[in-house]
């Protein structure tokens, strides 16, 4: 028993200090990872569907199916991962290895019956969704979403497993999982839609609902891959009975209670992205057509163009926030913990800042070269490039949103950033038929509304997280606007380099716009690398790393 507790009190002060790093190196690499196979099988799926019109069309109808799935896939396992992540390791940590198993137990046996109730849900209200949808067709809808059912009966218990992983300090694990699981679904759905467009001489709707159901493919494979790893990785399946400490008693039922009651928050905070998509999904459509003369075809394209096509690219972007939120989070927990304020302060600070330096540049780059980047990938369309546009600067909003929501729970603040999301949520309700409807901005006032909400949850956000802990709010705006400053710098040159390739190259052609792209790409990182180590702001942000960057490039 001595041997095995010195064993784990190694194995902790090995992981205390490469945690941070690490953990969030594997959940960005495999969150990027995810994202980039996700667009790069746009290319050849959206040829497959026919002219612009059809593959716009069918892009809006798998949207349309995605979006209910993921409002209850959120409801059944949001929050949940982190609960048993968080859970486990405290019991672990006092060698309480029998409790980590009943979590488990009892976090799997609860996410089988939410995801059996959300699959049910899904089936059920399927028709009702659909016809408050922008879909040309009802019953095409039903179909789409009707085959993301069976991925509801697997994915919770995929998630409790990562969870679980996690709460070993194990991230590379459930980060493969991940990139196991996206590459799984990308594989079915290009072969299934390959063989039923163009050797079987199949409908879109058809295609579109095997690509769907690729959702279930993806899932199967990363949980086997998860069942796997738990066997191969020293966790408290590892332990016997008598080598826990045994001196803890919880009940089943107090367990299950304890998981619920820590995911409910999570639950709500994560589901608040996917609330406001289901807004646009189901009002888009009646505002549109009480307002002005719109067709139906016309609706679900201009629907697919916003809400599919631009947004799977933005969807790198805000990538970026949920890896931060994963490096954040348990630091601020853990300072919180110790009632350190004044670096929660500081940390929250910094965590901000971070985000804005990914953000910034990475937003106005993609608005810069919206044009080729959106010709790559879909059919030419002056309507997706200047959507693009404004969706690279709703990303910012979109992935504050989660940066903040994570750090408000992990400072003791759940309830206030609730309010914040519910006051947001009401926003957009009122901004959207007056963006979309009054003002007939129609696809963009999706856009407009949608950074309107974002934007108010997160200055009450800021606001809340200030009143907590203080944070210098002039440092943090000083920061935040050097760095939109450089990120402009950078765009300004960016958007020259397209204009000089665009009088040789032809944006509208997929491979000159995809020739055109690494090199406005290099102008930017150059740019804005060149800018951010000549003002120290990367040396203030990144530190000793940048330093020495800094020193190899002879910039002072």
């Amino acid at each position: 028993m001595d041997n095995q507790a010195s064993k784990n009190v190694v194995k902790k002060e090995m992981s205390n200090d490469q945690k941070m790093v690490s953990g969030s190196a594997w959940m960005t690499a495999s969150s990027m990872i995810s994202r980039i196979l996700g667009i790069v099988y746009i290319i050849p799926w959206m040829a497959w569907m026919g002219g612009r019109g059809d593959a716009n069309a069918a892009n809006a109808l798998f949207q349309i199916g995605y979006n209910p799935y993921a409002f209850f896939l959120a409801l059944a396992t949001a929050g949940v991962p982190s609960a048993i992540s968080k859970q486990i390791s405290h019991y672990n940590a006092i060698g309480e290895y029998e409790i980590s198993k009943a979590i488990y137990k009892q976090g799997l046996k609860l996410m089988v019956f939410t995801g059996v109730v959300s699959a049910i849900a899904l089936y059920v209200l399927a028709p009702v969704l659909a016809s408050t949808s922008p879909s040309a067709n009802t019953e095409d809808a039903v179909i789409v979403m009707r085959a993301l059912v069976p991925a509801l009966l697997i994915i919770p218990a995929q998630s409790v497993t990562r969870g679980f992983l996690q709460g070993h300090n194990t991230m590379a694990g459930p980060a493969i999982s991940q990139i196991i699981e996206q590459f799984a679904r990308i594989l079915f759905m290009l072969g299934s839609a390959y063989a039923i467009t163009q050797v079987l001489g199949g409908s879109n709707v058809t295609a579109v609902g095997y690509s769907t159901f690729a959702a279930f493919i993806g899932a199967i494979f990363s949980l086997l891959y998860l069942a796997w790893k738990i066997k191969r990785l020293d966790t408290a399946f590892n332990y016997e009975p008598e080598d826990s400490a045994n001196k803890v008693k919880v009940s089943p039922r107090a367990l299950l209670v304890e998981i619920v009651k820590t995911s409910i928050p999570f639950i709500i905070i994560a589901t608040g992205i996917t609330l406001f998509q289901q807004i646009d999904q189901n009002t888009y459509k009646p505002i549109v057509e009480f307002f002005s003369d719109m067709d139906n075809d016309t609706i679900q394209e201009t629907y697919g163009v916003t809400q599919a096509n631009a947004h799977k690219l933005i969807m790198i972007l805000t990538s970026f926030g949920t890896a931060l939120s994963i490096t954040t989070v348990p630091l601020i927990s853990n300072l919180m913990a110790k009632s350190n304020v004044k670096e929660v302060s500081k940390q929250f600070s910094k965590g901000v800042q971070l985000l804005f330096f990914a953000m910034f540049p990475a937003a106005v780059g993609m608005a810069a070269v919206a044009e080729p980047l959106y010709n790559v990938f879909f059919s030419a369309s002056s309507l997706g490039t200047s959507v693009t546009q404004v969706s690279a600067f709703m990303s910012i909003f979109i992935a504050l949103y989660a940066v903040l929501g994570n750090m408000l729970q992990a400072a003791n603040q759940t309830r206030p950033a609730i309010w914040a999301l519910i006051i947001g949520f009401v926003v957009k309700i009122i901004t959207q038929p007056l963006f979309v409807g009054v003002l007939g901005l129609n696809a963009y006032g999706m856009l407009y509304s949608t950074i309107a909400g974002f934007g108010v949850t997160c200055y009450l956000m800021m606001r809340i997280m200030h009143k907590a802990t203080r944070f210098s709010a002039s440092l943090l705006f000083r920061r935040s606007a050097l760095i939109m400053i450089l990120s402009l710098i950078m765009g300004v040159f960016t958007l020259l380099t397209k204009m000089g390739l665009g009088m040789v190259l032809d944006y509208d052609s997929k491979i000159q716009a995809g020739l055109s792209l690494p090199v406005m790409a290099a102008v930017g990182i150059i740019v804005y690398g060149y800018l951010v180590l000549k003002t120290r702001l990367a040396d203030r942000l990144i530190g000793e790393q940048a330093t020495r960057v800094r020193n190899k490039l002879r910039i002072n």
